[in-house]
């Protein structure tokens, strides 16, 4: 089977940018939607499509973002106002933000709840690959907005049974990041025989 040497070396060297060194641009129309179109290329036992995918310009980072004040400010009434505006402006770190969601069939006979969140999961990884392949930064980040059943039904999801998966902020790198310590393969696989 022929190798393709260029996909290989890329996830070899695969690695995130760090939001705070995000600048502008995001991606384009044009490039955003080439992104959504690999990220939705992933394995879907029985084509369920169990997740959706909120894309977050400026105007909708700010109205999540005010959401996410209002959240913060009840949770933790003794915080100042400088954690609130921070929290607040949590979504604005990066030119675009995608929200995946995973918004699987409960009742699906034959398809487990968990399958189709791994699936959700690999939605966040395409956009991921998707965006630093095209020469973009980004990085998956959950953070407290994605365990928040308030954020979850801000979105328009049902906090019963859905649940975020992930922020992919997408931008510019600043400066390209350094590698960080891997693990070393034989320290986390192992031959099973029984």
């Amino acid at each position: 089977m022929p190798e393709n040497e260029a996909v290989l070396s890329f996830l070899e060297a695969r690695r995130s940018v760090m939001v705070r060194d995000m600048v502008e641009p995001g991606p384009d129309a044009a490039s955003l939607d080439r992104i959504l179109k690999v990220a939705t290329r992933v394995p879907d036992h029985g084509k369920l499509t169990p997740w959706r995918i909120k894309i977050l310009h400026r105007a909708g980072q700010e109205a999540l973002g005010a959401r996410l004040g209002e959240i913060f400010k009840r949770d933790y009434p003794a915080a100042n106002e400088n954690k609130i505006a921070v929290e607040a402006e949590r979504m604005t770190r990066a030119p675009l933000v995608l929200a995946v969601v995973s918004t699987p069939d409960v009742n699906h006979p034959k398809i487990p709840v968990q399958e189709q969140l791994l699936s959700a999961g690999l939605v966040c990884y395409n956009i991921l690959c998707a965006a630093l392949a095209m020469g973009y930064a980004a990085q998956w980040i959950t953070e407290w907005p994605a365990y928040s059943p308030d954020v979850v039904a801000h979105l328009g999801h049902n906090p019963e049974t859905d649940r975020i998966v992930g922020f992919v902020y997408l931008g510019t790198a600043r400066e390209q990041p350094t590698e960080r310590p891997r693990p070393a393969v034989e320290d986390v696989a192992r031959v099973w025989e029984g």
